[in-house]
């Protein structure tokens, strides 16, 4: 590296993908900065992931305690209190950031706490200091936002995701837009936390882009605990009345609720940053474009994670920041494989899923096979509690090869991380059925299904 530069690598977003490069990079004795405009990290740690699963937990242990008494266990005046549990929460988000914080320091990355935008293809200004940098390189790693749309007549009054974990007080009702992963996770919490919630979405069905055994699937247990779904419609505005907000649907339904919020897509955090001028280029939807290897259109210049939108998952992000690092930093070429990527939906039930849906896949080979099972399974036998669960297997005709798995129900998240081995390792069907199951559990069902079933 020359000493014409500040630093060898400059990183834009102290996120996951972020701090992982720049960490990486700084232990092979790289000269790095970063620079991060809110809160060391983004989104995951902050106001995604990790804070989201705590206000699942939440609404967990309110159904658990209902359904324990299935089991001899009887509560009386049961509580919940919503300030205690956001405080706990926000605790927990103090303390992982300062640890974020704490080992870029102790890797011996500079930290600059304010905003960075691109001034030239080496060149990078801080917009509240106005100090300019020279970077060998440069890694953009600033993330996604939640999409407002800004042409929708009272817009403003509605919340997002992010918007959720600064709420005074719980509201008794709420409407939520959006039939994505977002939205149902948070039509699940507030439910579980004895909101009265809407979820409405554009579209015939949930979650575009799941296998359509699972869409069907949780969209009977989302009514089943009581979310009432309107689907195929939109707001045409939202109102503030006497009694909170009203809201109008473009085919004429009126709605009203204590809160509204707007879970219909997140978009790249690319606004402004100045890319022109390093000739980094962006798509239609405004994502950074990049090659296999994370490189974008500009010379210098590599950008990882949301920001350009391949596969919008907090471990994406870590292993493009990670690979960046080996390649650019160890001399090690590496690049990321998006395929065969597991993933998980917290609603109630939860949803894991790995590899290719039915149609997908029917797509790609042709001839598949189906194997699928549907159950209630043994923890909620004593409870009183109609909750099913649904296990799909999609098997590659030509060589019996197992390319999807798609669980929905208890413990599915935690089970589609192992699933995910046996997918990404290619294994067979005979192969999952030569494995002994461990009973008395759900997850045997996943190597005891033996008749194949129409799709």
């Amino acid at each position: 590296m020359t000493d014409s530069f500040d630093f060898d690598l400059f990183v834009i977003g102290a996120g996951s993908g972020g701090v992982r490069a720049a960490r990486l990079a700084a232990a092979e004795g790289a000269r790095v900065a970063i620079a991060e405009e809110y809160r060391i990290g983004g989104t995951c740690v902050i106001r995604g992931c990790v804070p989201k699963k705590f206000l699942v937990y939440a609404a967990d242990y309110g159904r658990a305690l209902a359904e324990a008494e299935g089991y001899g266990w009887h509560m009386e005046n049961r509580r919940f209190d919503w300030p205690t549990l956001l405080r706990g929460v926000h605790g927990e988000v103090d303390r992982l950031s300062a640890i974020y914080e704490r080992n870029l320091a102790n890797s011996g990355v500079t930290i600059f706490r304010e905003r960075a935008e691109l001034a030239g293809a080496q060149e990078l200004r801080l917009t509240t200091s106005g100090r300019e940098i020279r970077a060998q390189k440069i890694l953009i790693a600033s993330g996604g936002k939640p999409w407002r749309p800004l042409d929708l007549p009272g817009q403003e009054l509605a919340i997002t995701s992010d918007d959720v974990f600064h709420l005074k007080t719980l509201p008794r009702s709420i409407v939520i837009a959006g039939g994505g992963y977002i939205a149902l996770e948070f039509a699940c919490i507030f439910n579980g936390l004895g909101v009265d919630t809407t979820l409405l979405y554009r579209g015939e069905k949930i979650l575009r882009g799941f296998d359509a055994d699972i869409r069907d699937f949780i969209t009977a247990e989302l009514q089943r605990l009581g979310i009432k779904l309107i689907p195929g419609d939109v707001f045409a505005r939202i109102e503030k009345t006497a009694d909170g907000l009203a809201s109008t649907l473009v085919h004429g339904g009126r709605i009203g609720s204590d809160q509204v919020m707007l879970a219909i897509g997140r978009v790249p955090q690319t606004q402004n940053l100045g890319l022109e001028r390093a000739g980094v280029q962006i798509d239609p939807a405004g994502a950074i474009i990049v090659d296999e290897w994370s490189k974008t259109t500009g010379a210098h210049c590599w950008a990882v994670g949301d920001v350009t939108n391949r596969l919008n998952l907090t471990p994406v992000a870590i292993r493009e920041g990670q690979c960046f690092a080996e390649t650019e930093f160890r001399n090690h070429p590496v690049f990321f494989d998006h395929r065969d990527v597991a993933t998980a939906v917290f609603t109630r039930p939860p949803i894991g899923v790995v590899g290719l849906a039915g149609n997908e896949a029917r797509a790609q080979f042709g001839a598949v096979d189906i194997y699928r099972t549907r159950f209630k399974p043994m923890k909620f036998a004593l409870a009183g509690n109609g909750e099913q669960m649904l296990m799909k297997l999609v098997v590659r005709q030509a060589d019996q090869r197992v390319v999807g798995c798609h669980i929905a129900g208890i413990d599915a998240p935690e089970m589609i991380q192992l699933a995910a081995v046996a997918i990404k390792a290619g294994l067979t069907k005979a192969q999952f059925d030569a494995t002994c199951a461990v009973h008395p559990t759900v997850a045997e069902e996943l190597v005891t299904m033996r008749d194949k079933v129409g799709d």
